[in-house]
């Protein structure tokens, strides 16, 4: 392995801010800033969305009609959409 070419690989504080969550996960992210999180100080890195945020992982995710343009059709001659 070359000396000198690889980034550096630390742990890194990561925010969620829109959750409020803090992750702890090693990281080659460049940061100039640091903060304190259960008394270590890491580089800090601000995230806007993670696992705790996210709507697929949340479970609020909102779905979309999966028939489109059927859908539709059966709205519009009041059929049923099991095709009665």
């Amino acid at each position: 392995m070359k000396p000198d070419i690889h980034p550096e690989y630390r742990d890194v504080l990561f925010h969620d801010t829109t959750a409020d969550t803090f992750y702890v996960i090693g990281s080659t992210v460049k940061t100039d800033r640091t903060a304190e999180f259960e008394g270590i100080s890491y580089p800090y890195y601000s995230i806007e969305i993670s696992s705790a945020s996210h709507p697929f992982y949340t479970g609020k995710q909102s779905y979309a009609k999966q028939d489109g343009e059927v859908a539709k059709f059966n709205k519009r001659f009041n059929r049923k959409s099991n095709g009665q």
